[in-house]
């Protein structure tokens, strides 16, 4: 129970309370105490004044010790709440209105006394006779009247009956109904408080349990956190900011098992085709070395040949796995910089021409009108021009046409490769530039792996490009990636 946010808020809130109640009572018992003490003192102040004259206690400069004793009769009579004390000039007791048992100081300090004669301080406490510790507001005068007075009336006006009184009216039922008033107060509070801690937190409550639905569901289904449309704070951002992740969380689990899919089957598809030149090169190494002086050396070249192309057709499937798995994980960081995008063009096709030549296919392109300058890496961008045309001579037939042509867009450089050929399947379209795919049309005599478009897909998207394939109306197929433009 306490695991829960509502829970330790709740118990933050009892805890706060709680302190609070005992610090108000505190200062409350102690701003009372003193603000009784300051009014007592200030209506009493002339009391010890008072008592002198009015009692006669001096005549003719001198101490009447009968009156004094009367005096200490009367007063306590009238008023029990004082006690009365006479005092010499170094502050020692003399005589006291109090049973000699219950004194236990033999002097009292005369400093706040002194003070007091000077009419210093709103509150002045002096030492209470009958205890060695604590302090209470008095009236004192010095007696017997003169320049030189023999000592002081010392009158505490709240004294041991007093306290005994005050104790007694704690205990009343006045008292206790004030303290029943305070602790309703503070138990309305609380329960208020908890109230409004469960309305605050409830969203909180709804969020989390959103959050435990989409984990137990093993973050694969979310449902959406409800906000009102009117509320815009933490939490209402808590939640929407959790219903970007979550949403975010699915596609990348989906991206995720849809890759593992892609795994396995890309795992299978290499398989398959390192199986088969593989077998065919063993099978003629394994015939040459069985039957070598059987075969004639024209048969023996033939072998040769044939286990040398199969060799040569593993090596560049291995090289092009593993320039795709760098660009994958791209370990291979473009050093791009500008550089005209048509003399490289150019420079490629001038390679092609004697393969295009041998299967009877022309090239053709169309410079552009004024020299343009691209922001890309030199290296792959010519890997991406050698595989697009590679890829067209490979599928088109004989006769056929490939035109590249390179125009602006804006920000941009369009490079466009096309050919006449009998284009792409509507179907095979969207897979066109996934590893080891393709077409269904396709013979699989042309000895690759179908890695090249993959390759040439990664290399223009680490540049900052998009590379796109769409069929001809009249025809064929068109490739064309872009490039960012330098403007000079």
């Amino acid at each position: 129970m306490l695991h829960t946010l509502y829970a330790r808020l709740s118990l933050a809130l009892v805890g706060l309370f709680l302190v609070t109640g005992l610090v108000y009572t505190l200062i409350t018992n102690s701003m009372t105490e003193r603000y009784l003490q300051e009014i007592t003192q200030h209506f009493n102040r002339d009391l010890a004044q008072r008592i002198v004259a009015d009692r006669q206690l001096v005549i003719d400069g001198e101490m009447n010790d009968k009156a004094l004793k009367s005096t200490f009769s009367a007063y306590m009579d009238i008023n029990p709440s004082i006690e009365i004390y006479l005092l010499d000039k170094s502050g020692r007791i003399l005589a006291f209105s109090a049973d000699p048992g219950k004194v236990k100081r033999q002097h009292v300090d005369l400093t706040p006394i002194k003070a007091f004669l000077r009419g210093e301080g709103f509150l002045l406490l002096g030492d209470d006779p009958r205890s060695h510790e604590r302090r209470k507001a008095f009236s004192a005068t010095p007696v017997p009247a003169g320049d030189m007075p023999a000592g002081y009336l010392y009158v505490v006006l709240r004294g041991e009956e007093y306290d005994s009184a005050e104790q007694a009216v704690q205990e009343s039922y006045v008292l206790n109904l004030s303290a029943s008033a305070v602790a309703i107060s503070l138990g309305f509070g609380l329960l208020t408080g908890l109230l409004l801690f469960h309305w605050l937190t409830r969203r909180l409550q709804r969020l989390s349990s959103v959050m435990s639905d989409f984990q137990q569901n093993d973050f694969t289904r979310h449902e959406q956190f409800i906000r009102k449309p009117t509320q815009a704070d933490e939490v209402d951002r808590l939640g929407a900011t959790f219903d970007e992740m979550a949403a975010r969380i699915i596609e990348q689990w989906g991206q995720l098992k849809e890759q593992d899919q892609l795994r396995r089957e890309l795992v299978a598809q290499v398989s398959h085709d390192l199986r088969t030149p593989l077998a065919v090169l063993h099978g003629y190494l394994e015939t040459l070395n069985m039957q070598e002086t059987d075969l004639s050396p024209e048969r023996q070249q033939e072998y040769l040949a044939i286990a040398l192309r199969q060799s040569d057709r593993l090596k560049q499937m291995v090289e092009d796995l593993f320039e795709l798995a760098q660009l994958e994980a791209r370990e291979t960081r473009p050093v791009c910089e500008p550089m005209a995008i048509a003399e490289l063009v150019q420079d490629v096709m001038q390679k092609f021409q004697l393969p295009a030549q041998q299967a009877q296919v022309s090239l053709e392109w169309q410079p552009p009108e004024t020299q343009l300058f691209v922001q890309a890496d030199f290296a792959l961008t010519e890997r991406v021009l050698n595989n697009l045309i590679s890829n067209a001579l490979d599928h088109i037939q004989t006769g056929g046409k490939i035109r590249l042509q390179i125009t602006q867009e804006t920000s941009q450089v369009m490079v466009t490769a096309s050919d006449d050929g009998k284009g792409i399947p509507e179907d095979d379209l969207p897979h066109i530039f996934e590893p080891f795919y393709r077409s269904k049309t396709s013979s699989g005599g042309s000895g690759h792996a179908g890695l090249g478009l993959a390759i040439a897909r990664r290399m223009v998207e680490a540049q900052g490009g998009r590379i796109m394939v769409e069929n001809n109306p009249s025809g064929g197929a068109k490739f064309a990636f872009t490039l960012p433009l330098v403007q000079l």
